[in-house]
C-alpha cells in the first residue's frame, strides 16, 4: 500500500456493557499484510468462546446507517450500540458469554490490501483471523462462525480449510457454490444483483476511499485516502470479472472452488424457502455434501434480514453454539440421533407476503434426512394445449406440434408460456428438488440474425383454490413464486459420472469443453435444474409451470439482462417447446405422501 501502516488500536472498558477494542490488527501469515477487526468481549474474567464474522460491509458502519429501514424492524434485543448488518449483535452475545470479533475483509473498511471479494486469497486471510482468535488470552480456544448472506457464504470456504480452533458454523442463508448459486444461473450471467451489490455495498467501503465519514459510511481510512488510480489498482471488480469469465474451469472461477466434503465441524445450515435466486440452493447443497458428523438443515421463511434476529431463532443459534463451543448441550445437538437432522417449515395457505406474524401459522416438521426418504418423484407431463398432467402420459403420436414464445424476453415484455395442472382433488405436499425435461428448438426471425443458443427461464407457481396466485416472502420482502430454475442450452451437457449427479438434480460441470452447438431447427432434449421448493397445495389448488426466455415476475433485483451475455446476435428469434413421437416434456415434482 502507498501509505504507511499505522496502529491506532483503542480499548474502551467503561462506555459499554462489554469491553470494546477497536482497530485491532491481526497479522496475516506468509507476509500477506494484516486485517483489522473490532473485538467485543464480556467484562467478566476468564476466557470465553469467540464468534467471528469476516466480510466487506464495514465493521464500523452501524446497522442504522447501513440499512435504516431494516434496522427499524429488528428485534430490539439486538440493537446495541455496535449492531451491524447481517452480523451477531455484540450486546446480546457478550451477555450470553461470548466474545464477538468483527473483521473487515482484506481491502475493505480498515483492512489494507487487494479488494477481491469471495476469492481464495481473502478466504486465506479469514483462515488466519480464525486461528488468531483461537490463540488470544481472552479466548477459550473455541471459535464459531455466525452470520447472514456474505457472512454465511464465506463460512463454507474457510471451514473447508479446517483452521485450528474452529468448532462450529451456522451459515445462515449463504450460497455455497459461487458459480451456480450466485454468478451464472444455469450458465446465464446473473448481473443485476451483483451490479447493485457492488456499487452500493462494496465499492463504497473500499480501503482508502475518500469521504466515508462525511457520508456516514464508517470512519475514514486510518492511513488516509488513496487516489482514484490507486483505488482502481487495488480492486478486482466482480462486475468485470463475472462478465469476462463464462466457465467454471476459467481460472477466475476455478480459484474459488473447494471440496464441501472437507467441512468437518458441526454445522447448522439455515436456508429460506423464499431465497429462490441467491442462497437457497447453497444451503441445501452445502448441508448435503458437507463431511460433518453433526450437521443439520433448518428451513425458514420470511425476509432475508430479519429472521436471524427473531427470538426463537436466536435461541436455536445459542443452544447449538453452546453445545459445541461451551460443552453445554441442553438440547442434544452433540448426541447422535437426539436432534432430527432436518427441520422444515411447511407453507400451506395464502398468508400474504412480508408479514412475519401471519407466517407464524406455518407448521414445522422434523425429518430424518434430505431429500425426504419417502419422496415420490412424479412426472407431470406438458401437453400442447398448455396442460400439465400426472395421470395421463401423452400417447405416442407422429403429429409434430410446437408451443412457441419470443426469445430474449425481459420482465417488461414477459415472453413466456404457462402450463397448468387441473385443480388438485386432494391436498398434495410438494417438498424437495424439481427437475424439468424439455425438448426445445429455436427459429430465426425473418431477416433476423441466425440464433445459436437458447436461454431457458423456468418458474413454478402455485394458484390457490380461489384462483389467485399465492406469493411468498422474497429476499427483500418482495412477492415471489414457489421457485425458479435456468439453463443455457449450449451448456446442457450433464456429467452423470459425478458423485454429485442425482436423478432429481442433474450435475453440470459448466466447463469450456462442455459447450455444445445449438443449430436452428434442431431439437434438443434438456434437463433443467429447478431450485428446491416446498408447498402444501390445497384441494382445488393448481401448479403452474412457466417457461420463459428471460426474467419474469419474482426475479426482483436478481436479473439476467447483460446485453453481451444475452445478445440478439445469439438469442433473437422464437423459442419452441416441441411435441411429437419420442418428445416427452415433463416436470418432475417431489410429492410427499401423507404419513
Amino acid at each position: 500500500m502507498p501509505n504507511e501502516i499505522r496502529d491506532l488500536r483503542v480499548v474502551d472498558e467503561t462506555s459499554f456493557p462489554y469491553v470494546f477494542e477497536k482497530d485491532v490488527s491481526v497479522p496475516l501469515k506468509a507476509g500477506r499484510g494484516l486485517v483489522r477487526c473490532n473485538v467485543y468481549r464480556p467484562k467478566s474474567s476468564g476466557p470465553v468462546p469467540v464468534l467471528v464474522t469476516y466480510g466487506p460491509y464495514g465493521k464500523d458502519i452501524g446497522y442504522q446507517d447501513f440499512h435504516a429501514n431494516s434496522f427499524a424492524d429488528v428485534n430490539p434485543e439486538h440493537k446495541s450500540a455496535h449492531a451491524a448488518w447481517e452480523t451477531p449483535d455484540p450486546g446480546f452475545w457478550t451477555n450470553a458469554g461470548y466474545a464477538v470479533v468483527r473483521a473487515d475483509e482484506r481491502g475493505l473498511g480498515q483492512s489494507p490490501g487487494l479488494l477481491d471479494t469471495m476469492s481464495r486469497g481473502t478466504s486465506d486471510a479469514f483462515f488466519d483471523v480464525v486461528e488468531w482468535c483461537a490463540e488470544q488470552s481472552w479466548s477459550s480456544g473455541k471459535v464459531g462462525l455466525l452470520g447472514i448472506s456474505y457472512y454465511a457464504g464465506s463460512q463454507w470456504r474457510v471451514a473447508a480449510r479446517q483452521p485450528k480452533g474452529l468448532s462450529a458454523i451456522i451459515p445462515w442463508e449463504g450460497m455455497s457454490d459461487y458459480y451456480r448459486d450466485r454468478c451464472r444461473h444455469g450458465g446465464i450471467l446473473s448481473d443485476g444483483f451483483i451490479r447493485l451489490w457492488w456499487n452500493r455495498q462494496i465499492i463504497t467501503n473500499q480501503y482508502g476511499r475518500p469521504g466515508r465519514q462525511a457520508s456516514k459510511w464508517g470512519p475514514d481510512t486510518i492511513e488516509g485516502d488513496l487516489s482514484d488510480e490507486e483505488l482502481a489498482a487495488n480492486r478486482q471488480d466482480q462486475n468485470i470479472d463475472n462478465a469476462a469469465n463464462r466457465f467454471r474451469d476459467d481460472a477466475y472461477y476455478a480459484s474459488k472452488e473447494y471440496d464441501m466434503g472437507d467441512i468437518k465441524v458441526p454445522m447448522l445450515s439455515v436456508g429460506n424457502w423464499g431465497g429462490i435466486l441467491l442462497h437457497l440452493r447453497g444451503n441445501v447443497e452445502g448441508y448435503t455434501h458437507a463431511g460433518s458428523k453433526f450437521k443439520y438443515l433448518r428451513m425458514i421463511t420470511g425476509r432475508h434480514d430479519l429472521p436471524f434476529y427473531y427470538k426463537e431463532e436466536v435461541e436455536i443459534q445459542r443452544s447449538f453454539l453452546d453445545a459445541f463451543l461451551k460443552g453445554e448441550d441442553h438440547v442434544g445437538w452433540s448426541e447422535e440421533g437426539k436432534v432430527a437432522p432436518v427441520s422444515l417449515v411447511l407453507r400451506k395457505g395464502n398468508v400474504g407476503f412480508n408479514n412475519a406474524e401471519k407466517e407464524k401459522v406455518y407448521e414445522r416438521r422434523d425429518e430424518s434426512a434430505w431429500p425426504i426418504p419417502r419422496t415420490q418423484y412424479t412426472p407431470f407431463y406438458l401437453t400442447p394445449d398448455l396442460g400439465l398432467t400426472a395421470t395421463d402420459k401423452p400417447k405416442p403420436t407422429d403429429e409434430k406440434r410446437k408451443v412457441s414464445y419470443r426469445a430474449l424476453g425481459t420482465i417488461k415484455d414477459q415472453k413466456f408460456v404457462q402450463f397448468s395442472t387441473a385443480p388438485f382433488e386432494q391436498e398434495t405436499e410438494i417438498t424437495g428438488h424439481v427437475v424439468a425435461h424439455l425438448n426445445v428448438s429455436v427459429t430465426p426471425d425473418p431477416d433476423g440474425p441466425t440464433p445459436s443458443d437458447i436461454d431457458l427461464f423456468i418458474t413454478l407457481r402455485y394458484i390457490g383454490p380461489d384462483g389467485n396466485e399465492v406469493f411468498y416472502t422474497g429476499t427483500t420482502g418482495d412477492p415471489v413464486p414457489l421457485t425458479k430454475g435456468w439453463l443455457r442450452v449450449s451448456l446442457r451437457k450433464v456429467n452423470t459420472e459425478s458423485p454429485k449427479h442425482r436423478s432429481y438434480l442433474p450435475h453440470r460441470d459448466y466447463a469450456s469443453t462442455d459447450v455444445q452447438k445449438v443449430v436452428q431447427g434442431d431439437i434438443y432434449g434438456v434437463d433443467v435444474e429447478v431450485w428446491p421448493t416446498q408447498v402444501v397445495a390445497e384441494q382445488g389448488g393448481r401448479i403452474v409451470f412457466e417457461v420463459a426466455s428471460g426474467d419474469t415476475q419474482g426475479s426482483g433485483i436478481f436479473t439476467h439482462e447483460d446485453k453481451n451475455d444475452r445478445s440478439p446476435e445469439v438469442f433473437q428469434g422464437v423459442n419452441n417447446i416441441c411435441f411429437g413421437a419420442g418428445l416427452e416434456n415433463y416436470v418432475t415434482l417431489p410429492i410427499i405422501p401423507k404419513a
